[in-house]
């Protein structure tokens, strides 16, 4: 008898429907698996065998025939397992042709018949809703998860005996507990108050969380620098639902589980790390850090010591907002929209500018060194801030700055006036530093003042048009942390003096420290 299933299969973040089609006749025992399946799917069979029975169904004499169509479709992972065992059990006779009619089944058998939770159950489930599949059944092991996903009925075993007693009308399966979605509170690890002295490099870091805008600091070892950057993600607000589904799915198809499912992502890759590692790759065309960084931060310590190769790969993905990694057997895409917070010394031994004098760096290394950042890198971080090395005063008083809690505030506040403008139509990105150009254009009108400010630094500094459109929208989230409509043309002179490498590449790190 010929029975069907359904499963599904990730290609990068989309889950594709696969038929699963078993046929059970008697003969010479055997079990096969066809439809273009890797070494992983074609091994379902000695689980699916083992499984069934240890629930009392013996396979000894027939010949099992399991085909996963489309046959062209590549078929990956261990998730087929439930579906096989169910379309065996069907083809059978043990259930009802009816029972898994319209349902998604997805899950990893054992040996003894529990179930496995599976990798990328989120985005399985949000592709399974948008194809208007009703029912869901997954290993309670993917239960929290699963549970921020609404729309879809999703039901939960921890074993194959259950969903068989289920499907046989003995009882429903336990549905996924609702896990109604309520933003947490920001848990600070690091607060901004600890941070003594860099005023105008927290100030740089209040606008660029505001807005969303990307951010290096330079300066020398010791200034500042790596402390700044950790406590961002303590002045960022928490992820919003429909955010923190896309992190989950990007982090479940990478196989990594979320501490908090509201707090902003944090990646901090070594400087020694590749190009893969980076924008993603592999053979399974697994995310790379800067999409396990979406929404959230990625922060590139010593930036000047990555590969050449590995930072040029980064301009794409902070241009376009995705990533497409294409191997020989698969494309995937992936969302790649972080906040990039990026640290460099000056100069080789860091110390150019300290006012120690100690620095003995060659012109030539110094020139070596400062070009492994190419301009069009450079153009793509919106805000440049030079760290002058913390005065002894400061760091011995007891005077504190401004807590992260107080900061966050008015980050909030900022965004709220953001995310306002997008609802209302008036621009089609709900954070300044998305904003397309026809947005600039609509809500970065500047006065004369303005113009003039932007136009002589256009002349002096030999500003991209790239550069230009990212002293805009800078200054745009300038004036919204203001709580001002018109952007002023201080805003703009503050936006233009954010850009110190378009100054004089490094040379700005010494004359302001």
């Amino acid at each position: 008898m010929l029975a069907i299933a359904h499963g599904s299969v990730l290609v990068g973040l989309a889950a594709h429907p696969v038929r699963v089609e078993v046929e059970v006749l008697r003969g010479i025992p055997s079990f096969e698996v066809v439809g273009y399946a890797e070494a992983a799917v074609r091994e379902s069979r000695v689980r699916v065998r083992s499984a069934l029975a240890n629930v009392g169904v013996d396979l000894s004499e027939y010949r099992v025939v399991a085909n996963l169509a489309p046959a062209d479709l590549k078929k990956r992972g261990s998730s087929f397992d439930l579906a096989i065992a169910v379309a065996t059990l069907t083809a059978l006779g043990s259930v009802s042709q009816d029972a898994p009619r319209d349902v998604l089944f997805l899950g990893e058998l054992s040996l003894d018949g529990s179930l496995h939770p599976v990798r990328g159950l989120v985005a399985h489930l949000l592709e399974a809703r948008a194809r208007g599949v009703g029912r869901v059944v997954i290993p309670r092991a993917n239960e929290s998860e699963a549970a921020l996903v609404e729309g879809i009925e999703i039901g939960v075993a921890s074993t194959l005996a259950e969903l068989v007693a289920s499907l046989r009308g003995e009882g429903p399966l336990m549905r996924a507990a609702a896990s109604p979605y309520s933003l947490p509170e920001v848990l600070v690890r690091d607060d901004l108050g600890d941070v003594r002295g860099q005023a105008s490099a927290r100030r740089a870091l209040e606008v660029a969380a505001a807005g969303g805008h990307n951010l290096l600091f330079i300066g020398s070892p010791g200034a500042g620098k790596t402390m700044l950057a950790r406590r961002l993600p303590g002045i960022l607000p928490p992820l919003s639902r429909d955010e923190a589904l896309g992190v989950l799915a990007i982090h479940s198809v990478a196989g990594m589980r979320r501490r908090s499912l509201g707090e902003r992502p944090f990646r901090a890759p070594h400087h020694t790390a590749s190009e893969a590692a980076l924008v993603g790759g592999g053979e399974l065309a697994r995310p790379g850090e800067v999409s396990l960084a979406h929404d959230g931060v990625l922060f590139l310590d010593e930036l000047a010591e990555f590969r050449r190769g590995a930072l040029e790969a980064l301009r794409q993905p902070l241009e376009d907002g995705f990533v497409t990694i294409s191997r020989a057997q698969i494309t995937a895409t992936y969302p790649a929209r972080p906040m990039v917070i990026a640290a460099t010394n000056p100069c080789p031994c860091g110390r150019m500018g300290d006012g120690t004098r100690r620095c003995d760096c060659r012109s030539d290394r110094v020139r070596e060194y400062r070009s492994r950042l190419s301009g069009p890198l450079i153009d793509r971080l919106d805000i440049h801030v030079a760290l002058r090395p913390v005065d002894v005063a400061a760091l011995q008083g007891k005077a504190c700055g401004e807590r992260s809690s107080v900061v966050r505030a008015r980050v909030e506040m900022a965004r709220r006036v953001q995310r306002g403008r997008a609802e209302a139509g008036e621009v089609s990105e709900p954070w300044n530093a998305r904003l397309l150009q026809h947005d600039i254009e609509r809500v970065c009108a500047l006065d004369e003042a303005g113009m003039n400010i932007l136009a002589d630094a256009v002349k002096r500094l030999g500003l991209s048009a790239r550069a230009y459109g990212k002293v805009l929208r800078v200054a745009r989230t300038l004036a919204d942390l203001d709580g001002r409509t018109a952007i002023a043309a201080s805003d703009v002179g503050e936006a233009v003096s954010g850009r110190v490498l378009d100054r004089d590449a490094f040379g700005t790190a010494q004359s302001a420290a």
